[in-house]
């Protein structure tokens, strides 16, 4: 019996070793198609910032995806035959190209639309159509729901997680508990307008999701099941992002409040509302309160608690889909607004106020912050001007 345990164990882990490391071709397309769905050249204005040819690109952002999902020693090739081109992907599973193809072919949808806006006379000039290219494709843990990606991730980094939004929802979820290297599979972005423009175009944006319906919704339907079937959780970042879901699915999902969208027939994905992961910024800045600091504090220390906890939330979901959501969000919310309120604050002054910790744990020591700790769980000191979004 222990023989042919033993054997029935090798050829288990031969069957996964050569399941891991199946070559996978993949058919791209038209290099007219490959061109404008990986927004080539990414950066070439006479002289190009990095100056790669279109399968030098491809390749590129093909090769974030296989490390993102896990798959470290993964070879892409990319080759164009006669204006057709092709990917090869090794040291990935079977089936590895299914979600790479259904990305592009929702690319085409959100293509149609930005013509369909440029048509209309509505697409700026120093717009750009942007595919959340190097996602983890397959080992996805959760899907982040944003407004739009900042230009410089298309133009500097080519790379669609870096920013400064998405570096601090990743340090977030290193705060409970993820290891950084693995905060990827959680930030599978969908944002609402695929295109990469400067960060406060926010408002010149606000009229141009319904030119984007079928890919948005394409999008979520996809993204939003893991590569066994299973729903995954999903964070609805700033106030544009939670009106079109409430427009799109005819749910509220306020700041800190879940609700359930149903993006296909029989599917159910659970959502949570968050701040943009930027609004700590706008949140903690004195000059929206008459210059008054401690006001400024107060927003702030309450907006990192607010953002902790959904991170919280987003990390627990993310690792046990099946776990209660409501239980979990009570149970976030009392650590960092509750429990562990000290370090909330910590964290506020160490990344917000890039004080040393030193600093921060001294600043968290006074009566004065102590008394805007227990602020955490009240509403936003009022501001003396607004947000636009």
């Amino acid at each position: 019996m222990k023989k042919t345990a033993a054997l029935s164990v090798a050829l288990t882990a031969l069957t996964l070793t050569l399941t891991a490391h199946a070559d996978v071709d993949v058919k791209l397309g038209s290099k007219e198609r490959v061109t404008r769905l990986f927004a080539y050249p990414n950066n070439c204005n006479v002289i190009c910032f990095r100056d790669w040819t279109l399968e030098q690109t491809v390749e590129h952002y093909l090769k974030q995806s296989v490390q993102r999902d896990g798959y470290s020693s993964a070879q892409v090739r990319v080759v164009n035959d006669n204006d057709q081109l092709h990917a090869t992907i090794t040291g990935v599973p079977d089936g590895y190209d299914k979600p790479l193809t259904s990305l592009l072919d929702a690319g085409d949808l959100a293509y149609s639309g930005a013509r369909k806006l440029n048509a209309d006379g509505k697409f700026a000039y120093n717009w750009y159509l942007f595919l959340p290219l190097g996602m983890a494709l397959e080992n996805r843990k959760s899907v982040e729901l944003l407004h739009f990606p900042p230009d410089y991730s298309l133009t500097q980094a080519q790379d669609y997680l870096r920013s400064a939004t998405s570096d601090r929802w990743a340090a977030l979820l290193s705060d409970n508990g993820i290891p950084a290297d693995q905060t990827p599979a959680f930030q599978t972005i969908i944002d609402i307008a695929p295109i990469a423009a400067p960060s406060n175009a926010g408002k010149d944006l606000e009229g141009v999701y319904g030119y984007f319906n079928d890919y948005q919704t394409t999008m979520v339907r996809q993204v939003s099941l893991s590569s066994t079937g299973t729903s995954l959780p999903m964070v609805a970042f700033g106030a544009p992002v939670r009106s079109w879901i409430k427009e799109q699915y005819k749910v509220e999902v306020p700041v800190l409040g879940l609700a359930t969208i149903s993006p296909a027939a029989g599917q159910k994905v659970s959502v949570i509302g968050s701040n943009h992961p930027s609004y700590i910024w706008y949140a903690a800045d004195k000059s929206n309160y008459g210059g008054d600091q401690t006001k400024a504090d107060e927003a702030g220390l309450k907006v990192m608690g607010q953002d902790l906890s959904a991170a919280c939330w987003q990390a627990g979901m993310g690792q046990k889909p099946e776990s209660d959501g409501a239980a979990l969000l009570k149970k976030c919310t009392t650590q960092w607004q509750v429990t562990d309120k000290v370090q909330t604050c910590k964290l506020f002054y160490t990344s917000v106020r890039k004080l040393t910790p030193d600093q921060a744990a001294a600043k968290c020591r006074t009566g004065s912050v102590g008394r805007q700790l227990d602020q955490l769980r009240k509403p936003l000191p009022q501001m003396t001007r607004q947000p636009a979004a």
